[in-house]
């Protein structure tokens, strides 16, 4: 019984040097584990005179329960003082200046991309996509480039085999919607391009937006008045248009389409070659072979198509000399937009 007493001031004496819970918990194991002391005594009480075996039970579990008690008194006041500690250690000294974390914005090709198709699209234009890697029939056959034509010439063109390229020009879309669906259409079909070109104002990959309308009694003046407005909505209501004559095989007539110099005024300058124009798309009436070739009637339907450079675009809405600045990723080039 002696032994049983001084059970509970041993623990007590060994708790006091006691600072964390792990080592609260090895104490704990000790005297109330499984081989522990105190769970020892339990076990040994069979092997206890009957006469004193009641008391010296009830001795035990007294001391086991005050162990448990102290085990779990301690245990609460250890944990709330750990958390203190860490919460003191992972404190923030809010006095600090904070990390600024820089914004990301919109690319200048992708925000002129943007700005150019929400134009089309406030005029009733739908937008259509098509694959980037094209089949030459979509990419020249079908828009009156045979495989002998000379029109191929003026497109340097990456193969993939004798009849894969990367399109050179988003106007294959212009098949495959026709193909698909009946007139009438109005569709503009922005996307990449690639051409084996590369200087200053030419790049392996590019944007394009190709556009087109199909109708009956669609005319050149129709085309007129859609470019017109859009250029006058996208730069200044100012801006001059002239259209001359050129020559396109998925077009008749075909023009090219320039605006008056913004950087000289019209007065002539380096950047318009001291013409006051700049050119800034293609365009003209829908040949009526391309018609033939995707089914419509021509004596029934015409309409018209044009097709622009949107890095054309933007360097000359941001007066940029340089088309390989846009892919540079230079920041300090990009933070200016």
């Amino acid at each position: 019984m002696d032994d049983i007493l001084s059970l509970r001031d041993s623990f007590l004496n060994e708790l006091q040097s006691v600072t964390t819970v792990a080592e609260l918990q090895q104490l704990k194991i000790k005297y109330l584990g499984k081989k522990g002391i105190v769970t020892t005594k339990l076990k040994n009480l069979s092997s206890i005179s009957p006469d004193i075996r009641p008391a010296f039970g009830k001795a035990v579990n007294e001391v086991k329960s005050s162990i448990e008690e102290a085990v779990k008194t301690t245990e609460g006041l250890l944990k709330q003082k750990e958390q203190k500690k860490r919460l003191l250690s992972e404190s923030i000294d809010i006095t600090l200046p904070g990390k600024a974390i820089p914004l990301g914005r919109d690319h200048p090709i992708h925000k002129v991309l943007t700005d150019i198709t929400r134009i089309f699209i406030s005029m009733g234009f739908e937008v259509e996509e098509g694959p980037e890697v094209e089949r030459d029939y979509y990419n020249f056959e079908a828009l009156n480039i045979p495989k002998d034509h000379s029109a191929r010439d003026m497109q340097d063109t990456f193969y993939i085999s004798d009849d894969v390229v990367l399109r050179t020009h988003t106007s294959p879309v212009q098949i495959r919607v026709m193909e698909k669906k009946k007139p009438p259409l109005k569709i503009i079909a922005p996307g990449k391009v690639y051409r084996c070109d590369a200087d200053i104002s030419h790049t392996p990959m590019f944007h394009q937006v190709e556009g087109f309308m199909v109708d009956t009694d669609i005319s050149f003046s129709h085309l007129k008045g859609v470019l017109e407005s859009f250029i006058r909505s996208y730069f200044t209501e100012k801006t001059s248009v002239r259209f001359r004559p050129s020559y396109f095989p998925f077009t008749e007539p075909s023009a090219e389409v320039d605006i008056g110099c913004h950087l000289c005024s019209g007065k002539g300058c380096s950047v318009c070659k001291q013409t006051g124009w700049i050119e800034i798309l293609g365009a003209g009436v829908i040949n009526p072979r391309v018609f033939e070739i995707v089914g419509y009637d021509p004596e029934a339907y015409s309409g018209f198509a044009f097709g622009m450079g949107v890095e054309r675009i933007a360097m000359l809405k941001y007066a940029i000399d340089d088309i390989r600045l846009f892919y540079e990723n230079d920041l300090r080039f990009l933070r200016q937009f």
